[in-house]
């Protein structure tokens, strides 16, 4: 337990601490600390592009108060280029950024009020930059909390996913393009306009960049911590949530890191002491326990927590959104299940063969032959289920009656999931291009299908993804593809089922022909939890939290899902409405609203019909001061090129002050 003499105290908060870097770039930070200095006490670091003052304050309100009361000095601090730091955001965790945030963290640490220890925290961006920042070995750092993020940015992040084209390459930089694009705050900046304007005028779009980079090269090696995790010595809490796609990390992180711990709960891409799903979890008590002990050398019995704390679901109906699953904690110590090939390690313990339609325990042969069309994976949900709305994969029955499924005899007895499923297949295509979808579902004693995880492949990939090979056509190849991590419990008498398709839009962009690929023999592998004498009990305590951010509603928000279908061309839609609301923050009084949309077309027979169009609007408001931003952006290809435009409109008091255009064409390579 935490020391008990840390009671909570009154703190103070400097909404604008400054921040000067060696190159003279200003950034600003939002600091809590306790009122009474006559203590020095460890920082706590979240370093982020999303905007301190009008972004990530209601997560902020709840958190970094919470550690202050406690005995800690928070920053949260704007990015250069970003909110009300001045400079230029060049890309996502470039080595700039991460240079910047060795400084801040040497700043925080000399301040008279500081013991010179610091940690680092965050959620996805912040959560990437804490590992990254890590591995840099800065030695004032002593430990870090790092929730859904990654430790590969080409394997496991927005941007590809099996050496596919994740279509959240576009939406997420749509996303970027928007937020990087609104002004500071005019009430703290004399400058705001100039700065604004330089802002607007440099800040690149960041999709053409990223789909630069098609294979695993240089640029994605920066910033994977895979690449050397011996360089990290600061101590690592991973945290993260089964409905997140952020969902191998844990577990590669407790494996690889010494002395590492992971927590994985239902949750998608959200804080656990606020998240959904619940049940939700003392997360704050949990980050406080890891900081007493690295940051104030408290000891809190961290070390001796299991090595690997996971949520097992129980198995229940496919929805679109889920306001808790119901399940139980379970622990790992030593090893967490998992492996790239079949045979690296005896972890998977229940083995089916894919047979006629069946999955069985006894070496059989598939022989079938998958050719879904192009809008296979409409029930896929989103991506990265962030925004609170229908994000979640729904029934499956559609999209398995479009792919070749495989179904297991009802279960004799509950089958825990627990770590990565894999396949082996010997296979062939009949074009040098193809994809591969693999989702384990569970099939109810009605029909309905839940998605219980899912891989997907492209097969130019399926030896490396630094140097991918066209597929020879119509020759055998043997392919292994691992899901991704989950736990899931599927009920006795209930069944299991394989579905593959050769499309998964519009979670990933089509290859560019409907390639059929005939599956010979196929072996799926099942790491199953089993409870072992002297497994630890978990019991976290309820979520605790400081005080919610203090707003006035002008506008509610309000998220749409919906699949069109023309009738006449038989183009289907999937549209997208987040309407984040309208908000008067009810300390400074600046106002901000966003909207954001999108739209995902393709015709099922001709995968060349895919587009993705994005356009956010963004507002900010203070005293008699209106700023506008419109964003948007648009995506297509034929055969060998990918083709992109954006524009950007800034508007004051709605007159058009600044515009900018882009268009670009980037050629496929093995995509």
């Amino acid at each position: 337990m935490s020391d008990t003499s840390n009671a909570p105290r009154d703190i103070t908060e400097d909404p604008d601490h400054a921040i000067i870097l060696s190159d003279g770039t200003r950034l600003s930070a939002r600091l809590w600390r306790p009122e009474d200095d006559s203590e020095q006490v460890p920082a706590i670091l979240e370093f982020l592009p999303y905007r301190k003052r009008d972004g990530t304050c209601a997560r902020d309100a709840l958190t970094h108060p919470y550690f202050a009361r406690h005995g800690y000095a928070c920053a949260r601090v704007d990015m250069r280029g970003n909110g009300d730091s001045e400079g230029i955001m060049e890309d996502e965790y470039s080595q700039q950024e991460l240079d910047d945030a060795v400084e801040v963290i040497r700043h925080l640490a000399s301040q008279p009020w500081c013991n010179g220890n610091v940690g680092m925290m965050g959620i996805s961006w912040g959560g990437f930059n804490s590992l990254q920042v890590a591995a840099m070995t800065p030695p004032e750092l002593k430990a870090i909390i790092t929730l859904c993020s990654t430790v590969d940015r080409f394997a496991d992040d927005i941007h590809y996913k099996g050496g596919n084209l994740l279509n959240e390459n576009l939406g997420w930089g749509a996303t970027m393009w928007s937020y990087s694009s609104r002004a500071p705050d005019p009430a703290l900046r004399e400058n705001w306009r100039e700065m604004w304007l330089q802002r607007l005028e440099a800040e690149p779009f960041l999709p053409s960049l990223w789909l630069r980079h098609q294979r695993r090269d240089s640029y994605w090696e920066h910033g994977s911590v895979c690449e050397s995790y011996d360089t990290i010595k600061a101590k690592v809490l991973a945290v993260g949530g089964w409905g997140d796609s952020y969902k191998n990390t844990v577990p590669q992180v407790v494996r690889n890191i010494p002395g590492a711990k992971g927590i994985v709960g239902p949750w998608v891409h959200k804080y656990p002491h606020f998240a959904v799903p619940e049940p939700r979890i003392g997360f704050l008590q949990e980050a406080l326990r890891w900081w007493d002990r690295w940051l104030k050398d408290i000891d809190t019995g961290v070390e001796d927590d299991p090595d690997y704390r996971a949520y097992v679901m129980d198995g229940v109906r496919p929805a679109t959104w889920y306001t808790d699953r119901p399940g139980r904690w379970v622990t790992q110590d030593g090893t967490v299940a998992g492996r790239e090939t079949m045979h690296e390690a005896p972890v998977m313990n229940r083995d089916f063969w894919l047979g006629d339609g069946v999955l069985t325990s006894e070496p059989d042969v598939a022989d079938t032959t998958v050719l879904s069309p192009a809008h296979t994976g409409a029930d896929a949900g989103e991506y990265c289920a962030i925004w609170l709305g229908p994000e979640m994969p729904g029934d499956q029955r559609r999209d398995d009656g479009l792919s070749a499924t495989w179904t297991s005899a009802p279960l004799d007895k509950d089958m825990d999931i627990l770590g990565a499923p894999a396949i082996e297949m010997m296979l062939r295509s009949d074009a040098p291009q193809a994809q591969l979808a693999v989702r384990l579902c569970h099939v109810h004693p009605d029909g309905a299908s839940t998605r219980i995880t899912y891989g997907v492949l492209n097969l130019s990939h399926r030896d490396s993804a630094s140097d991918p090979a066209a597929m020879p056509v119509g020759e055998d190849q043997f392919v292994t593809l691992s899901l991704d991590h989950i736990g899931y419990c599927v009920p006795k008498g209930h069944r299991l089922r394989v579905s593959i398709s050769t499309a998964y839009w519009p979670l990933i962009w089509p290859a560019p022909t409907a390639a059929a690929v005939h599956i010979h023999r196929a072996q799926l592998g099942v790491p199953l939890h089993e409870p072992r004498p002297g497994d630890k009990t978990v019991a976290f305590a309820p979520p605790a939290a400081a005080d919610p951010w203090q707003v006035e509603e002008l506008r509610p928000e309000n998220h749409v899902r919906r699949q069109d279908t023309d009738m006449v061309t038989g183009t289907t839609t999937l549209v997208i409405e987040d309407d984040f609301g309208k908000w008067r923050d009810s300390d400074h009084g600046m106002i901000n609203g966003s909207v954001a949309r999108e739209t995902w077309s393709i015709h099922p027979d001709d995968p060349l019909s895919a587009r993705g169009i994005c356009h956010w609007t963004d507002e900010i408001e203070r005293d008699d001061t209106r700023l506008r931003t419109e964003t948007r952006c648009e995506m297509w290809s034929d055969s060998t090129t990918f083709y992109l435009t954006a524009k950007i409109e800034a508007y004051e008091n709605d007159a058009l002050i600044f515009d900018k255009n882009v268009e670009d064409s980037i050629l496929r390579d093995h995509l």
